[in-house]
């Protein structure tokens, strides 16, 4: 029997008086897969992430999560997602680990808390006040209370927020341990990288819409062209190259010495370029690749940076 998807909205709608935050979204997040949401500021993010958690309501649409509806099903579908706390929720006093233990009890086949501890580094600030943690120390307590319950669904908030380098990496590790073991997540990030190095699948969302969904590579190869260049002797014949790659490609002497092929760079094209240069006596001084990255294909989508 198939499983539903992980996180389905269909003509999701929601309104703040006047404003809309969600103009008829679509959005599938594939089980154990990791999709990043990504969309400038005011784009819609925080409130779809709030809906499927069911901490708000829509006004129309469908919204199903694990197969179970939010709004009105949230008491079982609860004990099955992990979500990461928000500052404002979390009692000052209350000391990190001790915080964590409590909440591992709530769940009835939780992870062992001291690994996770030491996992993230908690330990260190174990017996520490919630009110005098660092803001990374925060962040991180905060992810492994979203999975210290062994959930089917994660939702991760900008997960790596305010982490040095060491910490950011043994929370993608985390991540992709969670997709190892059949967990699915829904993350957001204002980090592209983090999203090319996580994501399974990409959901670019503006002004309450969904304007692009793939993976990191779909979205990056479709449009414009990636392309090569590579440096040799002035005056090559180009036109034999031209003839030797594919019909949609491009070849040209930029500048004396300097050549660039223009098209979809895949491993028989580098191939075929390196054959011709072999083939006419030329050893290339240098070839580089240039590709579109996630930042692009986002600015062309909305037409700002991911920050607003």
């Amino acid at each position: 029997m198939r499983k539903e998807p992980a996180v389905e909205l269909a003509g999701l709608i929601k309104r703040y008086g006047h404003k809309t935050a969600l103009d008829g979204l679509d959005l599938t997040a594939a089980r154990g897969a990791v999709t990043a949401l990504l969309g400038p500021n005011g784009a819609g993010k925080t409130t779809t992430v709030e809906i499927c958690e069911g901490y708000r309501a829509a006004d129309a649409g469908r919204v199903r999560v694990l197969g179970l509806d939010p709004a009105r099903e949230g008491a079982a579908l609860r004990p099955r997602i992990g979500v990461m706390l928000q500052e404002g929720g979390v009692y000052p006093g209350v000391r990190a680990v001790e915080m964590l233990r409590h909440m591992a009890r709530l769940y009835a086949h939780p992870l062992a808390v001291d690994p996770l501890v030491e996992r993230l580094g908690l330990g260190s600030c174990g017996r520490t006040p919630y009110r005098r943690l660092s803001g990374g120390q925060k962040q991180r307590l905060a992810l492994a209370t979203a999975v210290v319950g062994r959930p089917e669904l994660v939702f991760l908030d900008e997960p790596t927020a305010g982490l040095d380098p060491q910490a950011r990496r043994a929370t993608w590790e985390l991540v992709r341990e969670l997709r190892a073991d059949g967990v699915s997540v829904l993350l957001t990030t204002h980090h592209m990288d983090e999203a090319e190095q996580l994501a399974d699948a990409v959901a670019v969302v503006d002004a309450g819409r969904l304007v692009a969904h793939g993976t990191p590579e779909e979205l990056c190869r479709g449009g414009a062209e990636n392309t090569m260049r590579f440096s040799g002797r002035p005056g090559l014949e180009t036109a034999s190259l031209l003839k030797a790659l594919p019909f949609d490609c491009a070849a040209i002497e930029l500048t004396p010495g300097e050549y660039r092929v223009a098209g979809d760079i895949t491993p028989e094209l580098l191939a075929t370029v390196t054959t011709w240069c072999a083939q006419n006596g030329v050893l290339p001084d240098r070839i580089t690749v240039e590709r579109r990255t996630l930042e692009d294909v986002f600015l062309e989508l909305t037409g700002k940076e991911l920050r607003g």
